[in-house]
Parts: structure tokens; C-alpha cells; sequence
């Protein structure tokens, strides 16, 4: 079966099921939908939560998939809060402040400001019992194994910590990703072996460029017998109408009960999508994130207000009604329809791997010997 008709095949079984996989877990159940039959049928319904989570405090908590874990359901990104111009005690004292208020998902990657990020975080947990409050979170961007055992190594000195909550592959943009990760030697076997000494208790992977390579990776690990724990993928208030993840990822992920994790409620880099003139609010933005059926809204944290406006976005969220929905993805359909403002999907800008072919790892043996490179 070629990646179309796999692609089609996974979309139409998936979403003929989400309305029951989404039910299983507290974050709600989702609209009943139809199965995509091809390219001029109307597009998926959006999933959507009808119970918002516990809230415990300033904070909701929602059940990560089928691990059970309950996580805070608006996360700490961990790119913003050590980028240029912010110091290293300012970093350390919003992470502080994000898990005494209940923010306990923590999110990091290996390559985020050349690990300068996984570095703070790891002085602002190592700190007076904080790790203990943390869901941690990193990504490698290795596809082999043994660039992914380096990775993992440096994450877990930089963190300063025995374990992580959750390893994450990153950046998963092209199609031959899911191959490499799954090849003999690919990365997933660091992984499973990690899993196994108890350096990492979850396995998921990340990406922002297509949900076709989302559900292909979730292909390949059914075709190699492994269950992914996690999905992270984009969710904002223009994806409804471009390339959308949640209309078509997303369900499948539902089905198998994988934890769903999402990230670029404001477009990346400050707030792109604030900046197309759509009539939407951030507010609208977490609230939009919120009401899907996904266990944690990542969120870059890089000053107090930011901080608060995540906190106030929590308690504030019910779910909506579909008038409520509709205002909100009525006014970006303009601006939304080709991807101008979804950056990380149209083009190259937020593609760090793109830009560092070294991090993933060299080609395969194999493929060598069958494609010599300079062989022609």
C-alpha cells in the first residue's frame, strides 16, 4: 500500500473511532465524525473536550493518555524562558514559580539554545526538592542509536537528574524519519533500552510540518509492534483550515489512546499569529488549545505576564459551544487559508534539524552501499 492510500485508509478508521477512544480519557469525548472518502469531501469535524480536567489550585490537570499520569494541562516550554536577553536567575526563578503554582510539565529539548535550556532548567529543579514537583520532558534529535545515546547522555548531566518522565523524538519533519528511527540500529532501540534501566519512563515523538508524517510515524511504530506513550503536534486557531493536525492526527492518536500534546497556540517566535490581524485575543488562543482533546498545552514562558496569562487561561477555560468555537475559527479563515501564518508548517524557519543534518546521525551502512555518496 503506497503512503496516500496507507494515509487515507489510517484517517477514515481512526476517525470513525475517535468518539469512542477520546471518551476514555478525562479530557472529554469528542464529535461524532465521519471518514474522510476523498480530496472534495468536507473536511473532519474538530475533537473536542466536554470535561475541562480537575483543577487543583490555579491549575487544570488532565490524564496523559494511557499512562495515567495526571499533568498539568498548560505546560512550561522550555525554549522561551532562556533565549537571548533573559539571565540565568531570572530563568530559574518563572520555573519556580510555574510548578509552585501547579505548572508541573515541563518541557525541554536537547538542541534548545545549545543546551543552554536543558542546563537552567536543570539548576532551577536540582533546587530544594523541585524535580520531585516536575513532569520532565526533553527531545533528542538523534535518529540512530548511538547519536541518541550521546544525546540522551548530555540531557540527563545538563538536567541534573537519574531520569526523565518523557523522551521525545524531535522534529519528526521528513518521511524517511520513521524509517531511520525504526531501522536496525535506529534510535527507538536507545530508547526501549533506556525505558528498561529506568533513564526514561515514556516514549513519544514531536513534529510541525504535515499530519501525513505524524500518522506515518505512528505507522511505522504499529508495523514494528511498539506504542508510542505521546504525541506532541501543533494546535492553534488557524490550523483548523491549513494542513490540520487536529482534524487529522490527532484522531488517530485518540484511537490509541496515545497522550496528545500540543504546542504553537500563538503561531512560535512571539506570537506570529497574533500578528496577522485576525480578531482573536491570546486569551482566545489558550482557550482554543484548551478545548481540544489534548492533556498538555505547551507554552513559551519568558516573563511574569505570560506566566499569569497561562495561569488565568486555566481557570478561566470551560468548554465551548459551537458558536462560542465557530467566532473564533470564523474570524482567522481569511488569514488561515494558506498557511501564512503557520510558519513551522510552510516553511524552513522553525526546521532546526533542517538546518543540522549532524544531529540526526550519518546514513545507514546499508543505504551507503547501495548509494555511495558523490557516486552519482
Amino acid at each position: 500500500m503506497d503512503r496516500r492510500s496507507l494515509f487515507r485508509s489510517a484517517v477514515a478508521s481512526s476517525l470513525l473511532g475517535v468518539t469512542a477512544a477520546a471518551a476514555r480519557g478525562t479530557t472529554g469525548a469528542a464529535h461524532d465524525v465521519l471518514p474522510v472518502t476523498g480530496p472534495d469531501e468536507p473536511l473532519p469535524p474538530l475533537p473536542y473536550v466536554t470535561d475541562p480536567g480537575e483543577m487543583r489550585g490555579e491549575m487544570l490537570y488532565r490524564k496523559l493518555g494511557w499512562t495515567g499520569e495526571m499533568v498539568s494541562a498548560i505546560g512550561f516550554g522550555g525554549s522561551h524562558f532562556s533565549k537571548p536577553g533573559i539571565d540565568e536567575a531570572t530563568s530559574i526563578r518563572l520555573c519556580h514559580a510555574a510548578l509552585d503554582r501547579g505548572m508541573n510539565f515541563m518541557d525541554n529539548a536537547w538542541d534548545y539554545n545549545k543546551g543552554d535550556s536543558e542546563m537552567r532548567m536543570g539548576a532551577a529543579l536540582s533546587q530544594g526538592g523541585y524535580r520531585r514537583k516536575a513532569f520532565l520532558m526533553t527531545k533528542v534529535d538523534g535518529r540512530n542509536k548511538d547519536i541518541a545515546q550521546t544525546q540522551l547522555d548530555q540531557s540527563l548531566s545538563r538536567l541534573r537528574t537519574d531520569h526523565l518522565d518523557l523522551w521525545m523524538f524531535h522534529e519528526v519533519l521528513r518521511y524517511d524519519d520513521p524509517d531511520r528511527i525504526f531501522a536496525a540500529g535506529g534510535a527507538i532501540e536507545t530508547a526501549i533500552a533506556a525505558r528498561k534501566a529506568g533513564k526514561v519512563r515514556f516514549i513519544g515523538f514531536t513534529g510541525h510540518k504535515d499530519p501525513h508524517i505524524h500518522i506515518a510515524m505512528m505507522e511505522a511504530a504499529r508495523a514494528h509492534g511498539f506504542q508510542f506513550d505521546v504525541v506532541l503536534m501543533p494546535s492553534n486557531v488557524m490550523d483548523a483550515h491549513f494542513r490540520s493536525f487536529a482534524r487529522l492526527a490527532m484522531p488517530v492518536a485518540l484511537r490509541e489512546r496515545i497522550g496528545v500534546i500540543t504546542m504553537k497556540a500563538f503561531g512560535g517566535s512571539n506570537g506570529v499569529i497574533l500578528k496577522s490581524g485576525a480578531a482573536i485575543q491570546p486569551i482566545d488562543c489558550l482557550h482554543y488549545a484548551l478545548n481540544r482533546p489534548t492533556s498538555v498545552v505547551v507554552t513559551g514562558i519568558d516573563n511574569d505576564a505570560v506566566l499569569n496569562q497561562a495561569f488565568q487561561a486555566a481557570k478561566s477555560f470551560k468548554p465551548m459551544s459551537p458558536a462560542e468555537e465557530a467566532r473564533i475559527t470564523d474570524a482567522t479563515t481569511v488569514e488561515a487559508k494558506t498557511g501564512r501564518f503557520e510558519l513551522f508548517k510552510t516553511t524552513a524557519h522553525f526546521d532546526g534539524t533542517a538546518r543540522n543534518p549532524d544531529w540526526l546521525g550519518p546514513d545507514r551502512a546499508d543505504t551507503l552501499a547501495l548509494a555511495p555518496k558523490n557516486g552519482g
